[in-house]
Formats: structure tokens, sequence, C-alpha cells
């Protein structure tokens, strides 16, 4: 075969080229005949239905198991002494705790696709934590009375799934966990919403004659399905459904006949959650594909044979002369160990080396994707211990710099999520190859614009003054800042000899990233000892005060002069720290909320549009933008003050006198509102406001007070005291009682006659 001429080889080889695919076409058209035949199609089918099944339950099993880790970790304790919103808001730590609580409900959110939202409800208490609305009071949330419910038949210490529509109009499957006793003493439950949609995604089948899917409760309710009008409906007037429910088999397909098609129904039950898996799929449309691929098939085995043919002698003779043409350019570079060979044994012998080079380029490859170098940094940024820490920083010095987006929150909204994942990707790899020879630098993104570059070095760097350093991370943030655009500031931490100190690195370099809020974005700082770090807080006590004389005589133009004078006074200021700027300004805006909630002046309506106003404040980077919103805030409030009606002061001593003279009556609070001249809603904030209390608690104080005072100095009975103050049974006296005084009424009189004795 060596000798043979090339061009008859060419004719023979075309000749086979053309007969192997009429041969395997021939093949496939038996074997697609024997594939959609209707019992391989239904048996397809309900593979695939089992394996959708699996994919949502373990989907499902994820999201619970990533639930009840968070239940573990006792973040909940945090928050555990706060049971009242308004003593949460009054102190800064209080919400920075509620406001960890939050981040780790994000965190739980995004590690699954598909969640809408989730909260946290601590047991007694008058507020929520959730990621769709923040912390707010639980009247101003989804109603979260239904938990109770649910959890009445849970088992063990699991939680429990339920399908339910939300106000908004979402339909989503809920995961209700109550909080594990015996790993906390915190009560409460985390609740995670699950679109709907997203368990139809897990369920939707891929196959072309897909007619629709169905998900059923055990009881047949339906909570998913491709037609959202007929969920929560009873699945059991669908077609066909209930002889399915009382097949008892656990997985099944059967045929049936509806409106003069064929159709195939395949059903799957979950052991797991007692939930009918159902598809539906049309089989006149599959046995359609497969006649129409059988007539396909013998027209394209003839087409091929007769175009084989025709093409096999008229190939070999194109084909021949630009493979000659091939063979003597390859051979004028070299014979390459081959001689008195015909072409194709020469480009035989050819190819073969390249095989070989590209193998040996394939393993290296091979080797590149195995890195796990990025791993390690993380986990040495963690302060974790890394086996490999040495291969990858193997110079005696190291020190982290941490590179970050100015105004990170409007790039995001600014750019979408695959352009900010590109753009990591350019810095992570173009950030590690501007240091100079000597110097190894592993660059990760850390999050939340965040950049985290370990700089591993020796003697001679430190020799130079970092000279080599400070240019490679000079042009990282101009290349950042081009790509972005947006200014970068990048801060560097001192050095350190052990790779077990990276972690102390890191944090010395995002404190020296939060001394931009004074310093400006867009620069390079480097980690500097503070001479006087046992330096007291600097707190402008003078100009809250003259702060608040302003906003009391409405003199927007004195307000903003002193605003300007804690900015400079904070500018001038030696080594002030970002926390000491944090405390000012969130200082303000609580003591300005306190003296708005002292003088019967709602802060939710003034602010309606800000959203979390301490979170906004975190979030700014410079000194200019806080002084810039902090501006905006005081407008707002002066330009509500000045539209705001003069009667409205009123409603709050009406609704007070009121309750003080009707207390021991039946009042409805409805009717009582509309007699006001106030919403209900409107009504109860009022009362919140002005006594930290609801309407209901306010009431019942006043019943017990006046109960405590004829249990001592009236001869009535605790029955007669009860009718007397308003409630219609002793049961409901001695329950309030029990709650506001901590013991039963018949305890409190003979603990007052004794100690009066």
């Amino acid at each position: 075969m060596k000798r043979i001429p090339m061009m008859l080889q060419l004719a023979v080889i075309l000749f086979c080229v053309m007969a192997v695919p009429a041969i395997i076409l021939t093949l496939f058209s038996g074997t697609q005949i024997l594939r959609y035949s209707e019992k391989a199609i239904a048996e397809s089918s309900l593979a695939g239905l089992d394996a959708n099944r699996r994919l949502n339950e373990n989907a499902l099993n994820n999201l619970a198991q990533d639930t009840v880790r968070l239940t573990a970790s006792r973040v909940f304790d945090r928050i555990r002494p706060f049971e009242n919103y308004r003593e949460l808001q009054e102190d800064y730590n209080h919400v920075s705790q509620a406001l960890t609580v939050l981040r780790e409900l994000v965190n739980l959110n995004n590690r699954v696709n598909g969640v809408y939202s989730s909260f946290f409800y601590l047991s007694g208490a008058d507020y929520v934590i959730s990621t769709d609305k923040g912390i707010t009071t639980t009247d101003r949330y989804e109603p979260i009375g239904w938990m109770e419910k649910v959890l009445e038949g849970r088992r063990g210490i699991s939680g429990v799934w339920v399908p339910r529509r939300l106000s908004s109009g979402e339909t989503v499957i809920s995961y209700v966990l109550p909080l594990n006793r015996l790993s906390t003493t915190t009560r409460g439950t985390i609740v995670v919403n699950l679109r709907e949609s997203q368990i139809g995604e897990y369920l939707r089948s891929a196959e072309p004659a897909d007619h629709g899917y169905l998900l059923m409760q055990a009881d047949g309710l339906i909570i998913s399905h491709n037609d959202k009008a007929v969920l929560f409906t009873d699945g059991t007037k669908q077609p066909n459904m209930q002889e399915i429910l009382e097949s008892q088999a656990r997985e099944g397909y059967s045929f049936h006949e509806l409106h003069g098609e064929r159709l195939l129904y395949t059903w799957s039950r979950s052991d797991l959650f007692g939930w009918w898996n159902v598809n539906v799929y049309s089989m006149d449309a599959l046995m359609a594909k497969t006649n129409k691929l059988q007539h396909n098939i013998v027209w394209l085995t003839a087409a091929v044979i007769f175009a084989g043919s025709v093409l096999t002698v008229f190939l070999a003779t194109w084909l021949s002369k630009p493979l000659r043409r091939l063979v003597r350019t390859v051979r004028s570079s070299g014979s390459r160990g081959v001689a008195d060979k015909n072409e194709l044994t020469f480009l035989d012998a050819v190819f073969k080396r390249m095989q070989e080079e590209e193998e040996q380029l394939y393993k290296l490859l091979q080797e590149r994707e195995q890195d796990v170098r990025s791993l390690a940094v993380h986990r040495l940024l963690r302060g974790e211990e890394v086996q490999p820490a040495t291969e990858l920083f193997p110079e005696p010095y190291s020190l982290v710099g941490v590179l970050s987006i100015d105004r990170y929150r409007s790039y995001a909204d600014m750019t979408n999520p695959e352009t900010r994942s590109y753009h990591r990707y350019l810095i992570v790899t173009h950030g590690e190859t501007l240091f100079p020879p000597g110097v190894v630098a592993r660059c990760v993104y850390q999050g939340e614009g965040c950049f985290a570059v370990v700089i591993n070095f020796g003697q001679e760097e430190v020799d130079r003054d970092y000279e080599g350093i400070k240019s490679a991370l000079e042009a990282l943030s101009q290349y950042a800042g081009d790509l972005l655009g947006h200014t970068v500031t990048v801060g560097v931490s001192s050095r350190t000899e052990k790779n077990a100190g990276l972690q102390d690195r890191a944090a010395e370099a995002m404190e020296v990233i939060k001394q931009r809020m004074v310093d400006g974005g867009g620069g390079i700082s480097f980690w500097s000892e503070e001479e006087e770090r046992g330096k007291p807080y600097l707190y402008p006590v003078d100009s809250e005060r003259r702060i608040l004389n302003f906003l009391q005589a409405g003199n927007l133009e004195r307000l903003l002069e002193e605003l300007t004078v804690i900015r400079v006074e904070i500018q001038s200021a030696p080594s002030i720290s970002y926390d000491n700027i944090m405390f000012i300004y969130h200082q303000l805006v609580g003591v300005t909320i306190k003296e708005l909630r002292e003088n019967q002046m709602n802060p939710t309506r003034i602010f309606a549009g800000r959203g979390n106003i301490y979170s906004a404040i975190a979030s700014i980077d410079t000194l200019d933008e806080l002084d810039h919103y902090m501006r905006e805030f005081y407008r707002d409030i002066l330009q509500y003050l000045a539209r705001r009606p003069e009667s409205e002061p009123g409603h709050g001593e009406r609704i007070l006198r009121y309750l003080d003279a009707h207390y021991c009556e039946e009042i409805v609070f409805e009717d009582m509102a509309k007699e006001i001249g106030i919403s209900y809603s409107y009504m109860r904030k009022i009362v919140f406001e002005m006594t930290g209390t609801s309407l209901i608690d306010y009431m019942n104080l006043r019943r017990i007070e006046k109960a405590k005072g004829l249990l001592l100095e009236s001869g009535m009975t605790v029955k007669q005291i009860a009718a007397e103050v308003g409630y219609v049974n002793i049961q409901s006296f001695n329950r309030f009682f029990r709650k506001y005084e901590g013991m039963p009424p018949s305890s409190y009189k003979a603990s007052k006659l004794r100690s009066s004795g």
C-alpha cells in the first residue's frame, strides 16, 4: 500500500467513505424505528421524568440542608435579646447584628437558583428580617400567621414545604424551618420562598412533543403546572389524573385519547415528599417524526450512493493535485525521516509527529486545568493551612494588596452579571503578569468589587524599596480603571514572613481601603501603624445640638453650614478612622430620627423612597458623597415639615384620650378610627410611635393597672374584677395579668399584702 499511487488510493478511500455512511444510515434507520416505538418512547420518557424528579428533590434537599446549616451557625443568637423593632433600631450595634443575619439570609438565597426571598422571624418579636424588604415590622410585611398552622403536623426537627401565593402575586414553594431547640436557645423560624417557576424548570421535559407537566401533593393539590391558571386547584379534576392517583403504582405510564389526540402520561411519585410528578406527551407527534424519519433515510441513502458513485472519480482526481502540492511544500522543508514513500505515507508520518506534539500540549493543558492555586490563595487569606503554600509562594516575604472598585454599587447597576464576570477574569489574569521577575503574584476575587493580590518577594525587592511592586500596582490600577470605567483604590498591607499571617495582612489592606472615606478614591495607599490608637473618638456634640435647633427652626441654610463644619472638622482631624466617621453620621441620623419621633412625626413617611438609611451610609465610599447624602437627608425632612398639615399632631392625643376613657369597654378599633377620621392602620402606627406598644397592648396595660388597684383596695373577687375592667372571662384576665406582671392575680395580691404587713 505504501507504493500504490496516491490517486488510486484516494479513489478507493473515497468510495469507502461514501459506502460507509450508507451502511450507517441504514443501521440508524432501524435503530430509530425501534427507539420511537411506543414502548421505547414510554420507557425513555419515564426515565427522563424520574431524572427530573430526582433533580428537583436534590435541589430542594440542598436548599433545606443549607437552611439547617444556617440555623446551626448560631447567627440568630445575635438578635435574640431584641424582640422590639424600636429597640433594635435605637442602637447601631443592634442594627449591625440584624444586618449580619440579613447578609446570611442573602447568602442562603444565592446558593440555590430560583429563590425569590427568605426571612427570619424571632418568636414574640414585632419585626422580621427579610431579603426582599430588609428589616421591617410584621405589620409592614407579608402575613406570617400561616406558619403556626403548617408547623402543627411537623415531624421531628426537619422543616416543612408549603406551596402558597404571596401578596405580590408570586407563586412559591416555601420551606419553613423553626430553629432547633437542641442547638440554640433562640426561638424563631426561617422561611425560604422558592419560585414555583424554578420547580417548573426542573420538571419541564426537553422532548419536542412535550404537552406539559404537573406536580401534585399527595392529596391531589396542584403546586406546579405549565398552565398557571390551575395552580392550587384539585388535580383530580384534570383529565386522567384520577386514574393515575388510584393506580397506587409508584411510577409508570399509560396511553389515553383526549380530543382525538393520543397522549402518553408518565408519572413518578416522590418517596421523600409524597408528591406526584406527571408529564404528558403527544404520541401522534412522536410517531409522525418516526415515519418522516424512515422516508428521509430511504431517500438519503439512495442519494448518498448515487452521489458517491459520481463523485468518487472526480474527487480523487481533483483532490490529488493540492495534496501533491502540499507534499512538495512539506518536503522542501525537510524529509522528517521519511523517504522513498508515496505522498500519503509521507503525510501520515508528518501527522503522527504533529499528533505527538499535540498530545504533549494536551497534557500541559490538563495540568493547567487541575491547578488549584486560586483555591489555595482563598484558603490562605481565610487563615487556613494549605499544603502547597511554599510551592505557591517560595520567597521569604509576602504582603497583600486589595484593589477595590470605587462606587461599586454604581458600577454593578450599569453592568450585567456576564460583563462583571468577564471583567473579573481579565483583572485576575492580567494582574498576575504585571509584576517583575523574582516577584510572585496571585490574584483572586473576594466579592463586592474587591480583588486580593498576594505578592511574594525576596530580599532583593526589599532592598529596592518595593520599586517593582509599586510600579506593578500602579499599572494594575490603571488597567482596571480603564477596563471598568471606574476609578479603583488600592490598599497594601505590611510585610509578613509567614504564610499564616496573610489573613491579618488582608485585614490591614482592607483597613487601608476604608481610608478613602477621607482621602478620596483612586489612589494607592500603604499600611502604617497609627501612633494614637488610644485617642478617644471625635464627636461634634455642639454641632449635633445646633443641627437639631436649626431643624426645629426650619433654617436649612444654617443647618447645611453646620454640616460643612462637621466635614471640615473631620478632614482636619489627624488619623481619624473610618469607624469614627461612620459613628458620627450614624449618630446624627439616630438623634434626628429620635427628635422626629419625640415630636410625633413618622420618619417612615419622610424617608419612604430612601430605603435603609444606615445601609446607604455604610455603602458610601468618600466623605464628599457622605456629606452630599446628609444634605439631601435634611432637605427631605424640612420639605416634609413645610408641607405637613397642622392638624396632624392632634390625632395622637385624641386617640389616647379615647382609649383612656373607654379601655374597660369593648372597643371596635375600625369604628374608633372612623370616628377620629383616620385609617385603622395609621391609628396603629400613631399609637406605637407615641407609646412604644401596640393598640392591644396599650389597652390591656391600662386594664391590668386598673385591676391591680381593685385587687388591693376593694373586696371584689377576681371574677368580678375581670368583668369590671372589660374581660369577658376570667381565663383571658389571668393570661394577660400573668403576661404583664409575671404572676397570676391571686399571687400578686398575696405578695403585696405580705410586703405591706
